[in-house]
């Protein structure tokens, strides 16, 4: 079909139906034994690409995508063991080094968190990063000039009056308490018109978070920079070119830490409450 630039290489085709089975929306039928868009269907394709990825001799192209676009997988995922360490192992990232992340590592971390999933394939969600150390200083200075101006004229909401600890360590010990003294910044948003842009949003930071562990990064889920940026200063969320449209997922302080671990921690039991009927 034109319009989805759905093709099928007739040579590599072997007719299994496989890409019309995996089809979540039902886009795809078989006509005279090769896969085919249904007509009356296909603006329903949500561009998932399951029929790219799915087809096992590589015949299917749609979207301008074809397999030559796309990375092998066949033994490539991590052992089950590995993949439980790095889970188990990964720890909140509170020390950091001065340093700036490669830009090019910097990239690819960025460009793999975002294929995390999404609702309905929206891929809306939107990475507002700070990727320069010089910028994040700006940035925490002029966050903290405004809490400490809050603080000072008694402005702070009852619910929020412990943010004025953070001004005081700040300006008498010069103790980032909202970033860590991290280096970098990111902040997920999505349109509000999304069918699921706050959980979008976390998915794709828990996906940034654990690709960050494998290129030796540190991270922090940031709930008070998000406090601070929504609650208290949200004339800051439009400074850093987040759309007004867009809800505001979460904040992630990130970079080189300047702390090592070496082994996971012993926790409970998961909570699991087994459905019987």
């Amino acid at each position: 079909m034109e319009s989805l630039d759905f093709e099928v290489d007739l040579e590599r085709c072997i007719g299994c139906e496989t890409c019309v089975s995996d089809c979540p929306l039902r886009v795809l039928t078989m006509e005279e034994d090769v896969p085919a868009v249904v007509a009356d269907r296909a603006s329903m394709c949500i561009k998932c690409l399951h029929c790219l990825t799915v087809c096992p001799s590589g015949a299917v192209s749609i979207g301008g995508f074809g397999p030559d676009d796309c990375l092998g997988i066949e033994g490539m995922f991590p052992e089950s063991d590995k993949m439980e360490a790095l889970i188990r192992g990964r720890r909140s990232v509170r020390r950091y080094q001065d340093e700036n992340v490669d830009p090019a590592v910097m990239e690819r971390l960025l460009q793999v968190a975002w294929q995390a999933p999404t609702g309905v394939n929206a891929r809306n969600v939107l990475f507002t990063v700070v990727d320069n150390g010089k910028t994040m200083d700006r940035l925490r200075n002029a966050i903290m000039d405004r809490l400490s101006e809050l603080s000072c004229a008694d402005k702070l909401p009852e619910h929020l009056e412990f943010f004025s600890g953070f001004v005081k360590l700040w300006e008498e010990k010069g103790i980032d308490t909202l970033f860590r003294g991290a280096p970098h910044m990111i902040v997920a948003t999505a349109p509000k018109n999304c069918p699921c842009p706050e959980q979008d949003c976390i998915i794709a930071l828990s996906y940034f978070e654990l690709f960050a562990q494998t290129l030796g990064l540190g991270t922090v889920w940031d709930g008070l920079a998000k406090l601070a940026l929504t609650e208290l200063m949200p004339e800051f969320v439009e400074k850093l070119g987040i759309p007004g449209d867009h809800t505001f997922g979460y904040v992630m302080a990130f970079g080189k830490p300047a702390v090592e671990y070496h082994r996971t921690v012993p926790m409970r039991t998961a909570a699991v409450n087994r459905v019987s009927f």
